[in-house]
């Protein structure tokens, strides 16, 4: 796995928190560049986060700094849907960026959601 301590972090970040093994979460997957865990407070059957480990804000700025990390974060995401058993019947992957859109972590993160018939358009 990765050194975490030469990882870019922010200070006072959540989820760089939860990168670097200081706040425990529920993990289910994890590669060099990412670390997916359940959401605490669900509003699926199966809601996981895939976080990068490395501090960016949000989807805009991880592509533009290391679009192979961006790529890594979306391939971790159809992972999760695929662990989760979610490939045949459905799931949905949700990047809320900016405070009108609901993100409310400031680190770029996507939401895997499926595990039963979610509606259009949502919110």
């Amino acid at each position: 796995m990765t050194n975490l301590s030469v990882m870019a972090r922010a200070e006072g970040c959540l989820f760089c928190s939860i990168a670097a093994g200081e706040i425990p979460a529920t993990i289910v997957r994890e590669s060099e560049l990412t670390m997916s865990f359940r959401d605490i407070g669900p509003v699926a059957p199966t809601h996981v986060l895939v976080i990068t480990r490395e501090h960016y804000d949000d989807v805009a700025d991880v592509a533009a700094k290391d679009p192979h990390v961006a790529a890594e974060l979306l391939t971790e995401a159809a992972g999760v849907a695929a662990d989760e058993g979610l490939v045949d019947s459905g799931w949905r992957l949700v990047s809320n960026t900016g405070e009108e859109a609901g993100q409310s972590v400031g680190h770029v993160h996507v939401h895997v959601l499926g595990g039963r018939k979610l509606s259009w358009p949502p919110g």
